[in-house]
């Protein structure tokens, strides 16, 4: 008698369930692997690694009727980098606070990647037990994902509906979805990282356009800033540049979360995280930037912030500066895939401004020999010819007897002269007109832009008066510090003085710069601390100079800052 056969003595009653008993048994296993097939092929749709993910955990527990599911991805240092939960609301998670990192039972799976199952999870050597508001669990399947062949993360399944405990059929199903949700996983990664590589070209490409078709500095600056931070999901990015002569590096854009409130800090240029990246090549990571040993000298700039990376740009002797990305405590660190396209790309960006530097001195060279050419003209032939004519009519005067006619031919000579003066006034222009770029010259439009842009804030135009050779004479980062400095004031002469009239003067001599902003509004309150002012006397301390804030006597605010002219210092955007 084969085993399939039926026990001889049974009735038909008996006979026939336990046929129907087998049958059911047949049709439940062809069910459930239905049941597989169809969590595979739903696994394999999606692109979207987080839509994987999420997927994955929800068809483990309808497949083997859990409860509870979840997904842990482990991260580089063998703790949990994620955790996808299914079965708990958010009021819950809420509820029981920060999820968790691979301790207790979870880590037990990532210690010994292997299936384990549990009739109650609690008697467990690993288990630490639940944290206020957990659901209460007892059954327990775990089963590891492995992608390449490392493991890269575990799934989670708590509490058998209709039983006690799994058995082994639901560990062959999980572990047959694993290996399912590993080529899911595997081709989501393939597609990430094609998008990647694709954002990144995008962004270089469009970061080089943008330079070698003349735009600013300081937009480009912001251009890479903002792509930067929009492909690796950056909740705060910041630009800091070398402050010549002063050790320090200042914030010349931050953008994101609390963008504003570091916008135009200085930092140490030694020491400091920003500061070890900026002489150091590659990336510089941190998993907390608040807490970490290299920002001990500004942790409060840091606060609540916490994966962090930073590249130079540049490299070798030319560092122009250095980005910093970083996102809010909480949120996943930075990985390896993540920073060294950073750094790339930040290395792409600075040699597309070595090469548009390049390509704007051979044009400054092409338009200063052209206007040397234009003035050797005017002066061997336009001036030769002029000086020839006024030199005939004053010999010819002599001949003429008529006064009217005599007085004629005098005008023609004094307006030959003036004529003369003028040209050779127009090629000592020619010959001697600044070359240090164009970030220097258009220091009166850039205060002129500042006095109007502040116009709409105070009610009214403040009065601006100008003194002294300012386009030529003004290095181009003290120019920008008298900038930062005129809007910071005019601010301030808005939100707080209550002013109805601002007296702004500009004084440039060979030796000094003074920039004067004078308000009659009711003064800045004793108990204000603001940090624009601490800003202002920043910036006197890089440039060398004073910060001096005083009443005068009618009332209201003076604030005079002044910087000396010793040297020529480099632009904050445009690198030594």
């Amino acid at each position: 008698m084969s085993e399939g056969d039926p026990e001889p003595g049974l009735g038909p009653d008996q006979l026939l369930s336990r046929l129907q008993a087998r049958f059911d048994a047949a049709r439940g296993s062809r069910d459930r692997i239905h049941s597989l097939l169809e969590a595979v092929l739903s696994v394999g749709r999606e692109l979207e690694l987080a839509q994987v993910l999420h997927r994955v955990v929800e068809e483990a527990t309808v497949l083997v009727d859990a409860e509870y599911g979840a997904l842990g991805v482990v991260g580089e240092d063998d703790r949990l980098a994620e955790f996808i939960p299914v079965g708990v609301s958010d009021e819950q998670w809420a509820a029981i606070g920060g999820l968790p990192v691979g301790h207790g039972l979870l880590g037990e799976l990532i210690r010994h990647p292997k299936p384990l199952r549990l009739a109650e999870l609690s008697e467990h050597p690993a288990s630490y037990g639940f944290p206020p508001h957990h659901p209460r669990m007892h059954s327990f399947l775990g089963v590891p994902i492995r992608v390449g062949g490392q493991v890269f993360g575990n799934l989670y399944l708590t509490e058998k509906r209709g039983a006690a405990e799994f058995d082994a059929e639901d560990e062959a199903v999980l572990l047959t979805l694993a290996v399912a949700a590993s080529i899911a996983i595997e081709n989501s990664r393939l597609y990430e990282e094609s998008r990647r590589r694709e954002r990144w070209l995008a962004a270089g490409s469009e970061v080089t356009n943008s330079l070698l078709s003349g735009c600013p500095r300081a937009e480009v600056m912001a251009l890479i800033l903002d792509r930067a931070r929009a492909n690796v999901f950056a909740d705060l990015g910041v630009i800091a540049v070398p402050v010549e002569g002063a050790g320090k590096l200042r914030i010349a854009l931050a953008t994101g979360e609390e963008g504003e409130r570091l916008h135009g800090a200085f930092v140490p240029g030694r020491g400091g995280f920003l500061g070890t990246a900026f002489t150091r090549a590659g990336a510089s990571e941190s998993r907390d930037i608040e807490n970490d040993p290299r920002s001990r000298e500004d942790l409060a700039r840091w606060a609540g912030f916490g994966s962090a990376v930073a590249v130079p740009i540049g490299s070798g002797d030319l560092v122009r500066g250095v980005l910093l990305l970083t996102r809010r405590k909480g949120e996943k660190a930075f990985s390896h895939s993540e920073s060294e396209p950073l750094t790339a790309f930040a290395r792409q960006a600075s040699l597309a401004m070595e090469l548009a530097e390049r390509r704007k001195d051979a044009e400054r060279t092409a338009l200063l020999e052209d206007r040397d050419r234009i003035a050797r003209d005017l002066h061997d032939l336009a001036i030769q010819r002029l000086f020839a004519t006024g030199m005939t009519l004053q010999s010819a005067q002599r001949f003429v007897t008529h006064p009217q006619a005599e007085q004629r031919i005098r005008r023609a000579v004094d307006d030959l002269d003036a004529t003369i003066k003028i040209i050779r006034s127009t090629i000592f222009g020619l010959r001697t007109h600044e070359t240090v770029g164009e970030a220097t010259s258009g220091l009166r439009s850039r205060i002129a832009r500042a006095i109007e842009a502040s116009t709409t804030l105070l009610g009214f135009p403040p009065a601006l008066r100008i003194e002294g050779l300012v386009e030529t004479r003004v290095p181009v980062t003290l120019a920008d510090h008298v900038e930062a400095v005129l809007v910071e004031s005019l601010s301030n002469a808005a939100r707080y003085a209550r002013a109805r009239s601002v007296d702004v003067h500009l004084r440039v001599t060979p030796e000094r710069l003074t920039l004067t902003v004078t308000d009659d509004g009711v003064g800045i309150p004793g108990e204000a601390g603001f940090s624009g002012l601490r800003n202002l006397d920043e910036r006197a301390q890089a440039a060398r100079g004073t910060l001096e804030i005083s009443t005068p006597v009618d009332g209201g605010t003076r604030v005079a800052w002044s910087a000396p002219l010793a040297r020529e210092e480099s632009s904050d955007l445009s690198g030594p």
